[in-house]
């Protein structure tokens, strides 16, 4: 099992490699990155939106009591929008995106794969993995983060209704508090590492769909493949970049 995992980090590597090699080269496919863009972004945000406003209200509402033990409850807008906007939306956002963008792109690469419509792009003339992998990778690593700071928005609102749930707080103190807290150490590393998590969702689930085999059972374990693998490497990105920007912060 060793030796597989060292296999496919390999064939990964080669196929990310492939990806530089082949980004950079024209013509560039910006029709279909465009829909792309619109695909993964339009269609993901009312899913993303949901789930951010619904975090920011459950861990307002969850913290609130063991601050009020404390007599620190005026302390509440501060550590939510800390929580949120470093950790929770950010990793959150690319879960949702690992599960919903990454499954998508895997099947639907697997079928082409299965159906041998790959093969007939290459036969024709055309490069299929510019088409195909180069502007879904882009598109990814450019709509993610784009969605993860509407996550960031959406979910400060949720912790604001939370807020006023047991307790009163006006709108003016809440946002004052929020960004008298946030700082530039808080918002640009999480954003900056969603960019890393959309280009993983993206390269993993192009991976996974364009070495598809076995027939439609195949296509099934290429969406299933992609999204484990995505979500497990979306929180070894986080657990980098968290150990950076401590080392950063130490310096």
């Amino acid at each position: 099992m060793i030796k597989n995992i060292f296999i496919e980090i390999g064939l990964i590597s080669r196929f990310t490699g492939r990806f530089f090699r082949e980004a950079f080269k024209p013509r560039f496919e910006f029709s279909e990155f465009l829909r792309q863009c619109y695909y993964i972004g339009n269609k993901s945000l009312p899913l993303v939106a949901i789930t951010a406003f619904i975090m920011g209200l459950v861990i307002t509402i969850q913290s609130r009591p063991t601050l009020v033990e404390f007599g620190a409850q005026a302390w509440l807008p501060k550590m939510v929008s800390v929580s949120l906007v470093r950790e929770i939306a950010p990793v959150i956002t690319a879960l949702i995106c690992a599960g919903k963008i990454g499954s998508g792109i895997g099947a639907e690469l697997g079928s082409m794969k299965v159906t041998e419509q790959i093969d007939a792009m290459d036969v024709s003339g055309t490069n299929p993995y510019k088409f195909l992998v180069v502007t879904r990778v882009m598109s990814t690593t450019l709509m993610i983060p784009i969605l993860a700071i509407l996550a960031d928005a959406v979910s400060l609102y949720g912790g604001y209704l939370g807020a006023n749930i047991r307790g009163v707080v006006s709108w003016d103190l809440y946002w004052n508090q929020v960004f008298d807290t946030l700082v530039f150490g808080d918002v640009v590393p999480s954003i900056i590492k969603t960019f890393f998590f959309g280009f993983a969702i993206g390269i993993i689930g192009c991976y996974k769909g364009f070495n598809s085999n076995k027939g439609t059972e195949g296509v099934g374990q290429s969406a299933n493949s992609a999204v484990v693998v995505s979500s497990l490497l979306v929180f070894i990105i986080d657990l980098l970049a968290v150990q950076i920007t401590d080392i950063l912060n130490l310096n």
